[in-house]
């Protein structure tokens, strides 16, 4: 206890004044840039093209004279990389006769951009089904030349709609059939389909979704027979059986009494003949949230549900293929939110971005599960509809029901040492106009990096390569092509890619960098001439 002094020459205190209260330095959270130029219309889907732009759909109205599932975009970042600084042009649209709306889609290793079937068509969008839903047109888009080509449909195959897709390490692209187990495989090179054994499979695939695995191994949650789980081997063309997904992660089966669909008609569109199908009645499974593999090998899967909060878990593959893997109980998510339908993208910190049907998102780190960006006032159809991870690091977030309809989300944290890709050869002088070839490790990536729940895929696991000139600072990105894997964590295993140095690029000094899923190589120099 402090107390006065006294005595003759008069007192003072013996107290001392408390320290300041220091200002609390504020947490630093991600943020939300808006797009300074806004895209035309609303947009539900975005597929990050390997010239570094992004092409993206409309959001159909399903109104007259509204957008349509035919309008097709595409955003350009500015001379410095900036995506939110970034340009839109109108890009081609497919042959009248398909507009697909939630369909199975995939950049293949020739640059190349596969639209597969679509659970609606030609903007008609009423339950039940009409005439023209889960279509089995499909159709290539060349973005070089800005040309859609349409494909045949598999034989005997009335019907694909909305189906779970991925693209195998050596580039085929592989689809599961919502209406019952056959699945198939396309030959990129000479458009043709092979129907595929897949030996083993426990139900149909409707509403399931596909996530690659390091090895080549395709993993699904089963909707019909929930809450199995399987992986299917390309090598045995046949599944493996990997057991209970340890919590449900699917909202219950919608919609009781079926849903009919067909008759499908007889059309001719972009010079191939689609039809007739016959008429049908779908039993809707119900749905489950987006699964990502992340950087240390096991898959963080998001589940759906139409009460309470949704259930996570997370899933690690067996020692081999033929191995059976295990799942654990991951945290639910927070606020009572799902992930119904929902997008998830890698960000390159390792960690999963998630957004909730509320509108929120979320971020999981491997442990902890939380809200990053809160849901937008309103919540009622403000859920950012896509995310897409993109070569800055950043992910685009697509909200079309909002004011603002295009953002980047700036992540915290960086990747971990060896998550990068690494050059082993690459060229010194270059020219503009010119292809070149390069080679290094992990040129794709540790993960498709994003997903939405069954359709709507969008998988950036291959190569992107930067140039950044040296006087300038400008940035260009030089179209890759023909990469030599589509794979996901190759380890050690060389990769080859083609890039073709843009007609206006700057000369002089440059960096050249490789990107996967938005980490970046070290650099090289070369010198473009």
């Amino acid at each position: 206890m402090l107390v006065s002094g006294c005595g003759g020459g008069g007192g003072s205190t013996g107290s001392t004044a408390p320290p300041p209260t220091p200002t609390p330095t504020p947490t630093p959270t991600p943020t939300l840039t808006a797009l300074t130029n806004q895209p035309p219309v609303g947009l539900d889907l975005a597929m990050l093209l390997t010239d570094g732009s992004v092409m993206v759909q409309a959001n159909p109205t399903g109104t007259p004279g509204g957008p349509s599932a035919a309008d097709f975009y595409k955003l350009t970042p500015d001379a410095s990389g900036n995506y939110a600084a970034g340009t839109w042009t109108r890009l081609a649209s497919p042959p009248a006769g398909y507009a697909p709306y939630a369909s199975g889609e995939a950049v293949l290793a020739d640059g190349r951009v596969l639209f597969v079937g679509g659970e609606y068509n030609q903007d008609d969008y009423r339950l039940p089904f009409g005439p023209t839903a889960l279509t089995n047109m499909s159709a290539i888009y060349d973005p070089v030349a800005d040309r859609w080509t349409m494909i045949p449909p598999p034989p005997g195959t009335p019907y694909i709609g909305d189906v779970p897709s991925a693209v195998l390490p050596n580039g085929r692209f592989i689809f599961g059939s919502k209406l019952n187990r056959s699945m198939w495989s396309l030959d990129p090179a000479t458009l043709t389909w092979t129907a595929l054994a897949g030996t083993g499979k426990n139900d149909v695939f409707a509403e399931e979704g596909f996530t690659l695995l390091p090895g080549g191994s395709v993993l699904t949650i089963d909707l019909t027979t929930k809450p199995q789980s399987e992986h299917y081997v390309p090598a045995r063309d046949a599944w493996v059986q990997d057991g209970p997904t340890a919590v449900t992660l699917t909202s219950p089966t919608g919609s009781p009494g079926g849903l009919t669909y067909g008759p499908a008609p007889v059309q001719t569109v972009g010079g191939i003949t689609y039809g007739p199908g016959p008429t049908g009645t779908y039993f809707p499974p119900g749905e489950i949230g987006p699964a990502i593999l992340r950087p240390d090998g096991s898959v963080f899967a998001t589940g759906a549900s139409v009460s309470g909060p949704a259930h996570t878990a997370i899933y690690r593959p067996g020692a081999n293929p033929d191995a059976a893997g295990t799942w654990t109980v991951g945290p639910d998510f927070p606020a009572a939110d799902d992930a119904d339908d929902a997008p998830a993208a890698l960000l390159p910190s390792g960690n999963v971005l998630v957004a909730g049907a509320s509108g929120a998102l979320y971020e999981f780190d491997g442990t902890n599960f939380r809200i990053t960006v809160a849901a937008p006032a309103g919540g009622n159809g403000g859920v950012p509809v896509f995310l897409l991870p993109l070569p800055s690091g950043q992910v685009l977030v697509l909200t079309p029901s909002l004011n603002i309809l295009a953002r980047v989300y700036n992540p915290l944290g960086t990747p971990l040492g060896g998550w990068a890709p690494t050059i082993t050869n690459a060229p010194t002088n270059v020219v503009r106009g010119q292809s070149y070839t390069l080679t290094g490790t992990q040129l794709n990536g540790l993960s498709e990096a994003a997903a939405v729940g069954d359709e709507l895929t969008s998988a950036t696991n291959y190569p992107l390569v930067r140039l950044t000139n040296n006087a300038t600072g400008h940035v260009f990105y030089a179209r890759t092509h023909d990469h030599s894997s589509m794979g996901v964590a190759t380890g050690n295993l060389p990769v080859t890619t083609h890039f073709d140095v843009p007609a206006n690029a700057e000369t002089g000094q440059a960096t050249l960098v490789v990107v996967a899923n938005g980490i970046a190589s070290l650099p090289v120099t070369v010198t473009v001439g």
